[in-house]
């Protein structure tokens, strides 16, 4: 099956060479063979059940000339974390929440069906989005089971959203939607070669996402291009009564982020580049100098900028994460519903405990304990924690580099190649010493990440990131980017990396 893009599909549904059922179904298809058996990827926790019947109905409302707009019927996978009020589950990847049923639609979900987005299924994950144990292995839940990368079998797909960036990859759908606290979008997406933008924090409505820490989380969407993915984003947006964070975003948000794909958009732009987060793994460093050098080429202007390493508040962000997590998971499970077999932390911890041989037979919940021996959010040391947080990574961090500079964004890379997947020792095996993803994070700002090349076929993303609300001015980077290095392949499911590549 062809990777069509966003714009391509609804050319193909807009002229009658596609219906949206058809579509829906060739997918559904490609699911079966690519993503099930005992060879399949495993990005796919739950397909919904009314899929076709939703199709048929967008179909004869564009046949009565009512199309919603440039998203009207195209198939969307989204993360297992975000309510859905159908006959799907959302459950985090928990046994937990097995069973039960979002009692309303996630915000964003409301915005992408009143968009005409066809929501093909849900996404596997790192159980309870990877903030469950000290020792987890990504992609890895204990409903879902074990997602794969790709590009090679045996590799990690990363996590949080392992299942939306592997299914992407994999051309499982058009598009998909991720969470991030901090990394679960870039890194997933990264690392299995694929567009991924974690927003501005109230870009995109927390309200009806499985919480982990309200200042740091948030939903953004992934794509094989940076158009698929800002088209996307613009059907996620909104002020949401429900949300406060949004309500900083009715005069920064669009509804259509594509009016900012510029293929031009590097000329001019002047882009500090933070060697302090590239790391030494010289194969990575080759191929971001090499993304330098074609940015150069475009015309965007180089300044080498200092950010100290993200380590200066990385306890503090753990000791933030840890109380808003008893804050925020409590209060979203206390309003679940009565199906749902918990309905606190404290449910869920004893729930895992119940049934240790299926929910903890690799990792523990260590970081749930922690969390639920936190006290409430007016304590003094969660309030210096979180100030230390945002002083260091906003005030003396990205905002304090980009103003120096004047700059338009900040570049480093998104990570390493894929590491082995090991169930008995989890993500230990990872050796990346790059730090990419926690400034932006840790801030609430926003970061895409682009495919720059592979080692050994396995994918390497580049990172841009800059201060609240620059999404049209990352986008326009990333797409001019991408326009002018052309590097993604689609993986081909391997068993395992061919070694017989040379880095690119």
């Amino acid at each position: 099956m062809q990777e069509w893009t966003i714009a391509e599909l609804q050319q193909k549904m807009t002229s009658g060479e596609l219906t949206a059922r058809q579509l829906a179904e060739m997918y559904l298809g490609r699911i079966a063979v690519v993503d099930e058996g005992e060879n399949g990827i495993n990005s796919i926790i739950e397909l919904n059940p009314d899929a076709l019947v939703i199709a048929e109905q967008l179909d004869a409302e564009r046949k009565e000339g009512k199309v919603r707009g440039p998203l009207h019927g195209i198939p969307v996978l989204i993360k297992d974390n975000i309510d859905t009020f159908d006959r799907m589950n959302t459950t985090a990847g928990s046994l937990a929440l097995e069973g039960s049923v979002a009692l309303q639609d996630a915000f964003l979900v409301e915005r992408l069906r009143a968009a005409g987005v066809l929501i093909l299924g849900k996404t596997n994950l790192s159980e309870w989005a990877n903030f469950r144990g000290k020792n987890s292995t990504s992609g890895w839940s204990s409903r879902g089971g074990l997602t794969r990368n790709p590009y090679a079998l045996d590799r990690t797909a990363c996590g949080s959203s392992s299942g939306s960036a592997a299914a992407v990859a994999a051309n499982l759908c058009a598009a998909s939607v991720g969470t991030e606290t901090d990394g679960s979008i870039i890194c997933p997406a990264q690392t299995n070669g694929v567009v991924g933008i974690k927003p501005t924090v109230g870009l995109v409505s927390r309200s009806g996402i499985i919480p982990i820490a309200h200042s740091q989380d948030t939903a953004g969407p992934m794509g094989r291009t940076v158009a698929d993915a800002a088209a996307l984003l613009g059907g996620m947006t909104g002020v949401d009564e429900t949300d406060a964070a949004t309500k900083s975003s009715a005069e920064r948000a669009y509804e259509d982020y594509t009016q900012f794909l510029d293929p031009n958009g590097l000329k001019g732009a002047r882009i500090g580049v933070a060697r302090s987060l590239f790391g030494t793994d010289g194969r990575v460093l080759k191929i971001i100098e090499s993304g330098l050098d074609a940015m150069q080429s475009s015309g965007a202007e180089l300044i080498e900028i200092e950010l100290a390493s993200s380590d200066k508040f990385g306890k503090t962000e753990l000791e933030v994460l840890l109380y808003e997590y008893k804050a925020d998971l409590d209060a979203y499970l206390a309003n679940r519903g009565r199906l749902a077999k918990i309905h606190s932390m404290k449910d869920a911890l004893n729930f895992n405990e119940e049934y240790r041989a299926r929910v903890l037979p690799y990792f523990g919940h260590e970081r749930m304990e922690a969390a639920q021996k936190k006290g409430p959010l007016t304590q003094k040391t969660y309030l210096k924690a979180i100030a230390k947080n945002h002083r260091l990574s906003r005030d003396e961090g990205i905002d304090a580099a980009m103003q120096e500079h004047k700059l338009d964004a900040i570049v480093c890379p998104s990570g390493g190649p894929a590491w082995m997947i090991d169930l008995i020792n989890g993500d230990g095996g990872r050796s990346w010493d790059m730090d990419s993803t926690s400034y932006a994070a840790v801030a609430g700002y926003p970061h895409i990440t682009v495919p720059a090349g592979y080692i050994f076929g396995l994918p390497i993303g580049i990172s841009f990131f800059a201060s609240a609300w620059q999404e049209p001015t990352l986008i326009k980077l990333a797409y001019a980017f991408e326009q002018a290095t052309q590097v993604r392949v689609p993986p081909q499911f391997l068993p395992t990396a061919n070694l017989s590549v040379e880095p690119s």
